[in-house]
């Protein structure tokens, strides 16, 4: 075989017939790999020219270093050596010598993990979930293998209306998912009593006297392994307890099954739709034979049900307790309007509450739940936030922090200005058509309507921290003309008829509990607060209480905050006699007058 070459500009080089090891022509798409599994890459090569002649090989990104690579060390001098190469053959050279003939270039060697080829080849295409933890870990087995039936269950899309389930005493008084979760849901239960050391404190120290004896309680809550621990401790102190979730996404399963594996009757599963929801609560208020006493209720669904359907219950029963914004709010109306038949107890505005679970709860959980929904990154993303009272102060707080360009909504002129905070109040509309993210948390309702929907840029994340869904004009996106596309769990892209995209979040419900967790020693306060408020109602004389809306006494409130100190190894400073006749206080508190709060659910619904 020879190979011919014209004449180099430089210097004229007549190259001879140069014998050489014939070698079939083979692409670099189809390597010839010999017994050990090494590739190796052989290609014919054109003769050219270089204007500028290397003075050592050309070496490829990632191959070995140049000492391996040169058969010959002895440095050539320039002009003497010319490369070429064969531009359809990936770079094959040569060289020529300084005697003028031509040397192919020493063959590259590359490694072709073949064993790891073959063993990953080996593997099972198709493999069921609980097969796929198993082989991650046998740790991940472990923490699963209880709640296997409800990974690869195939009747997993069947309605728990539509099944008959009995816990392993024979009870059936429960609507649940799956009951055979419930020891996956223990052990999420056992976590969660490690971060609430002060119902765990209130359990152990009242236990003994049963305060709630004779308590006939429904619930409609968040059902999360955090609840559980509330009911349990509820029971515990003499309380007997139906339950249902207010909220349709944010039930854990497995919680669920292992409180009705425990004898509590409860009715919830994750994904209710709404004709669901308003069942589950009728079945817990509903019973043949049992009557409710006490209310505990989370956005005033179950108090609204009742008054609604059973009104004559409100004969018997003492209290309600009430934990949220909406709730507080409905229940104001009630009281203005004179429709309120029972005492109620506001522990949405009792101060430790509104600092652990609405600012720093929403501070942390906000970001969890962005993050694992949308996997965005928040430095430099514009952010408008709708409403400053304290879940706003917590999104702000957090997001700043991230690095964000944060924008805030406010009503209210004076008590929380957001600008002394270094934020810039705007309206909505103002801002609307750039911020990559909108977050409400007003507690009102048609704060960001169609309108506002229709002119937000493509791709922009919209969400609610709020309790209510109302704030987001959800029903308003459902027409026609727009398309919705499942992403993932409690993710959807709406789409307009010109291919612009918002991405909607929990179809406009509470974001943090219907799409990620909030920290247990947060809930450990609120569950705290509300079993307290159950307990004062409940044993409240008559007459204590008329038919209104009240706070939480501040001697309860800062009992609650007292029990969590120990966590910290906190300790407090005690008054001396003198300083204590000199602030006109008992020494040992209340140390905030009554009308002490830090802002209340009358004054907190935000608009635009």
């Amino acid at each position: 075989m020879s190979v011919q070459v014209v004449a180099a500009k430089m210097a004229e080089v007549e190259l001879k017939d140069v014998p050489s090891k014939e070698v079939t022509p083979e692409s670099p798409l189809t390597p010839k790999t010999d017994d050990k599994g090494i590739v190796e890459n052989e290609s014919n090569a054109v003769v050219t020219s270089s204007t500028t002649p290397t003075t050592e090989p050309t070496v490829k990104a990632g191959d070995p270093s140049p000492g391996f690579l040169t058969p010959n060390p002895i440095k050539m001098p320039q002009a003497s050596a010319m490369k070429r190469i064969d531009p359809q053959q990936n770079g094959g050279e040569a060289f020529v010598n300084r005697d003028g003939t031509v040397a192919e270039a020493p063959r590259l060697k590359k490694i072709q993990f073949a064993d790891q080829k073959q063993e990953f080849n080996k593997r099972p295409t198709k493999i069921g979930r609980r097969s796929l933890s198993r082989s991650i870990s046998q740790s991940s087995t472990d923490s699963y293998s209880s709640a296997a039936s409800y990974t690869d269950s195939s009747d997993d899309e069947t309605s728990p209306r539509d099944k008959q389930q009995k816990n392993s005493k024979g009870n059936g008084d429960f609507c649940i998912k799956n009951i055979k979760q419930a020891d996956f849901g223990r052990r999420e239960i056992e976590i969660a009593e490690q971060e609430m050391p002060a119902l765990m404190a209130l359990r152990k120290r009242a236990q003994g006297e049963k305060p709630l004896a004779g308590a006939k309680v429904v619930g409609c809550t968040h059902i999360t392994a955090q609840t559980a621990v509330l009911m349990e401790t509820l029971s515990a102190l003499g309380a007997q307890c139906r339950w249902a979730a207010c909220n349709i996404y944010s039930t854990q399963n497995e919680v669920a099954a292992a409180l009705a594996e425990g004898g509590f009757s409860v009715f919830a599963w994750k994904g209710e739709s709404e004709d669901d929801f308003w069942w589950c609560i009728d079945r817990c208020v509903n019973l043949e034979g049992w009557q409710p006493n006490m209310i505990l209720d989370d956005g005033g669904d179950l108090t609204h049900w009742i008054y609604k359907k059973y009104p004559n219950m409100f004969k018997k029963i003492k209290g309600i307790v009430e934990e949220s914004v909406t709730g507080v709010h409905r229940l104001y109306q009630l009281s203005k309007a004179g429709k309120l038949c029972v005492p109620a107890m506001n522990v949405n505005d009792s101060v430790t509450k509104q600092k652990f679970d609405n600012l720093y709860c929403c501070r942390e959980s906000i970001l969890d739940g962005l993050k694992r929904t949308t996997d965005v990154m928040f430095g430099g993303k514009q952010v408008v936030v709708c409403g400053y009272g304290e879940v706003g102060k917590g999104c702000c707080a957090a997001l700043k922090a991230m690095g964000s360009i944060v924008y805030v909504t406010e009503i209210d002129p004076i008590s929380h200005c957001p600008i002394m905070d270094g934020f810039r109040l705007v309206k909505l509309n103002e801002v609307i058509r750039q911020v990559d993210i909108v977050i409400t948390c007003t507690g009102n309702k048609n704060v960001v309507v169609r309108e506002y929907l229709d002119r937000m840029k493509n791709g922009c994340i919209v969400c609610n921290m709020g309790h209510s869904n109302t704030e987001i004009d959800v029903a308003s996106l459902r027409t026609p003309e727009l398309t919705w596309e499942r992403v993932r769990s409690q993710v959807d892209h709406v789409i307009w008829p010109d291919g612009k995209r918002i991405v909607l979040l929990a179809e406009g419900r509470l974001l943090n509990l219907s799409c990620s967790t909030v920290p247990t020693f947060v809930l450990s306060i609120t569950a705290t607060t509300q079993a307290l408020a159950l307990i004062e109602l409940y044993n409240a004389p008559e007459g204590r209480y008329k038919q209104d809306v009240y706070l939480l006494p501040k001697k309860m409130d800062e009992y609650v905050a007292s029990l969590h100190l120990p966590t910290f190894d906190a300790h407090l400073t005690e008054l001396s006699d003198e300083q204590a006749k000199y602030l006109g206080l008992n020494k040992n508190g209340p140390f905030k007058p009554n009308y002490y709060r830090l802002r209340t659910s009358s004054d907190q619904f935000n608009t635009t």
